[in-house]
């Protein structure tokens, strides 16, 4: 983690969050202990999303309260679903990954050539030698996810948010990211991820937050998660 922020305690005390009009997340507590491997689970429009956006606060609670410990903005880091995100601006893969040094440089520190070269190095470390000047535009989605996880790396936040990030990458490269996820939970990030896959969640994930309204659980992910088939 070299010299980033150790997370503290994320508490969730009777947190309620609604998505226009409709409840989403009711009077749900409980704590997501530092360096835990969470998987965020349920059905669509359970309200996972607008939890991860809760946490980065950009979804205002609707009642109940979220402890981030006295985390910084900078110390939480979401990786939104790649459908959500614009590919056609033209801009160089290299570029996208540096923006990850942006909350320690500053809003008025440009990208210099050592910092430049710590992206290239964040590309050859998720698999992507040699593709700094691409255009993100030319890409496929796995290599974007890729792209996405190089920029993580420079953020070096101790709080990771990850929305959906092996969706529409194959299996090779799900694997390359999730043991890129492994090694940072090693580091000892507190990091959770929506995912759809009961397979991925009982191998890889000890704890599983399940969101389904008055049914939500929370808890080691062995106990209670749905078991992929034999």
């Amino acid at each position: 983690m070299g010299d980033a922020v150790k997370p503290p305690p994320i508490r969730l005390d009777h947190l309620t969050l609604r998505h226009g009009t409709r409840t989403v997340v009711s009077e749900l507590s409980g704590v997501f202990a530092p360096g835990s491997l969470t998987a965020l689970t349920g059905d669509n429009g359970a309200g996972k999303t607008t939890l991860l956006r809760a946490f980065a606060g950009l979804h205002p609670p609707t009642s109940g309260t979220i402890d981030l410990g006295g985390l910084a903005p900078s110390d939480i880091a979401l990786l939104p679903q790649g459908s959500q995100l614009d590919r056609a601006f033209p801009i160089a893969c290299r570029d996208v990954v540096a923006l990850g040094l942006a909350g320690r440089l500053g809003p008025f520190k440009g990208i210099d050539a050592a910092q430049l070269r710590q992206a290239e190095e964040a590309l050859a470390a998720v698999g992507l030698p040699e593709m700094g000047k691409r255009a993100i535009g030319a890409l496929s989605a796995g290599q974007f996810q890729r792209v996405l996880f190089a920029r993580l790396m420079l953020q070096d936040a101790p709080v990771l948010l990850l929305d959906e990030p092996f969706a529409a990458v194959d299996t090779a490269t799900a694997a390359d990211l999730l043991a890129i996820l492994h090694r940072w939970h090693k580091d000892g990030k507190t990091i959770v991820v929506v995912l759809h896959d009961p397979e991925m969640v009982s191998l890889h994930f000890p704890q599983t937050l399940h969101l389904a309204g008055p049914n939500t659980t929370w808890g080691p992910t062995p106990a209670w998660a749905p078991r992929a088939a034999a």
